[in-house]
């Protein structure tokens, strides 16, 4: 018997979106019906010999790593090719299943769905702490490699290789942070909420998640089928955590150009055709990922948005594609930053004489005039008329005095002159600075050992989520096996 030709809703919607779906979601299905059919059996809800055959025959699929079947129109999607094979399986016609008893697509959907990206969000974060731990361990090596910090993109104040370094990685602990959250938010379980009312039949939904690893149930069954909030999260934490690493590959970008670092060869294109160059484009193509995954957030957003506050294609279904490309992105993204910080060195990094060209150590010379007592308003006009005046490596003791006058009422002591000259031309004074969060060379170590804690505490956390499902994993195995031979 010939298939019937597609309808247009087949050949331009199902069919493409199993196309696309079939490999996330087949194997998470079936998972999934392992652990639903152990709970309808040890439930009483399906005798013994029925669960066993059922357990049987999903056994058999998630072993099966043959390609999934074309869509030839014979069953709607995933969900239903799932029921269509396991019926072949067990060798029964698919009105004999129980696979579907107390639940609905809907809750099945939700759940794996959070199945899916709790563990894609896991590799993601395994990216941000390796990439975390690299610009820590650069931080702290070039703690005391100093460089001209920028405002506004103009030369600012001395800072260091280190001191910018951890600040990122500053921005990266609270990313790790934010995804463990979000990892710990979707796993929760809604299976069992059915299509969203729950079911009078007598089900556990705790053995369930249980079995699939879920640290806790969905308390609102409506919640658990119609809610989103935890798919926007998803979105705009990777969103969120690429475009810092963007900001960070276009500051890269310069140091490069400015051959502060070097360029690492493995992260580098030939030119077509001029033979000296090595183009550092993946840093552009990292500003690109945070363009998409921006991208990606604001249509999550926007399905959502269009959406009823009911179970909902556009709220929930139709996000994932983003959402599985974008944790994709993200994981490349890291991949990619991670590698590149591992690489750099420092190159010829801006010497005392350019900085001091620059102006940047001007701050630091105001400041010194206030540790003598002047007020901070009039030693920032000194040091202006002595900017006006010329460079700081120009400075002499008697024309600071003469722009300290009319501004400084007693004039200016030999040693607040003497502090403000060195100040002026000695950027690499930044090296001591006491102040906890700055670039002094023992402050930024001691930056580097707390974010550690911090990523130390996220790996735990990242840790003991992986043993919960592999635990979970386990006892499932175990008991669809235990039961599947009776």
């Amino acid at each position: 018997m010939s298939t019937p030709a597609l309808t247009t809703y087949q050949r331009h919607h199902l069919r493409p979106t199993y196309e696309h779906h079939v490999g996330y979601l087949f194997p998470a299905m079936v998972r999934a019906s392992q652990a639903h059919v152990v709970m309808l059996t040890e439930q009483g809800l399906i005798p013994v010999e029925r669960g066993a055959r059922l357990l049987r025959g999903l056994a058999g699929l998630r072993a099966d790593t043959a390609a999934a079947p074309a869509f030839d129109g014979t069953f709607e999607d995933t969900y239903y090719l799932v029921e269509k094979r396991l019926a072949a399986a067990c060798g029964v016609p698919t009105s004999e299943l129980d696979v579907q008893m107390a639940r609905s697509r809907n809750d099945l959907d939700a759940g794996v769905f959070r199945m899916l990206l709790r563990d894609q969000l896991a590799g993601v974060l395994d990216r941000v702490l390796a990439t975390g731990a690299v610009a820590l361990a650069a931080a702290d090596r070039y703690a005391d490699v100093v460089i001209t910090g920028y405002t506004h993109r103009r030369p600012a104040q001395p800072t260091t290789i280190g001191h910018a370094l951890a600040g990122y990685a500053e921005a990266l602990a609270g990313e790790a942070v934010g995804y463990a959250d979000v990892i710990e938010a979707l796993n929760v379980s809604p299976l069992g909420s059915c299509a969203f009312a729950g079911t009078d039949l007598d089900i556990s939904p705790a053995r369930v998640a249980e079995l699939l690893g879920f640290a806790a149930l969905v308390t609102n069954s409506y919640e658990a089928v119609a809610g989103a909030d935890h798919l926007v999260r998803v979105g705009t934490l990777n969103a969120q955590a690429l475009a810092t690493g963007a900001r960070l590959a276009r500051t890269l970008m310069d140091w490069l150009s400015w051959r502060w670092v070097s360029t690492p060869g493995d992260f580098t294109q030939g030119s077509s055709i001029m033979p000296q160059k090595r183009n550092p484009v993946v840093l552009e193509h990292l500003v690109s990922y945070a363009g998409q995954a921006a991208a990606d957030a604001a249509s999550v957003l926007n399905n959502v948005g269009a959406a009823w506050w009911e179970d909902s294609n556009n709220a929930t279904t139709d996000v994932q594609v983003r959402l599985w490309e974008s944790n994709d992105r993200a994981d490349r993204f890291f991949a990619l930053l991670g590698g590149f910080l591992a690489e750099i060195e420092p190159l010829e990094p801006p010497s005392a004489a350019e900085i001091v060209a620059s102006g940047a150590t001007t701050t630091a010379a105001a400041d010194a005039l206030t540790r003598h007592g002047v007020p901070f308003r009039a030693a920032h006009s000194v040091v202006g008329r002595l900017v006006r005046a010329g460079s700081p490596d120009t400075w002499t003791a008697d024309g600071v005095r003469a722009a300290a006058d009319g501004l400084v009422a007693d004039g200016l002591g030999a040693a607040a002159v003497e502090d403000l000259i060195a100040a002026a031309v000695r950027p690499e004074l930044v090296l001591g600075r006491a102040q906890a969060d700055g670039p002094g060379t023992a402050a930024v170590r001691a930056q580097v050992a707390t974010l550690r804690g911090t990523f130390d505490a996220v790996t735990a956390r990242l840790a003991a989520v992986r043993d919960r499902l592999d635990r979970a994993d386990a006892a499932l195995d175990a008991v669809a096996a235990e039961l599947a031979a009776r």
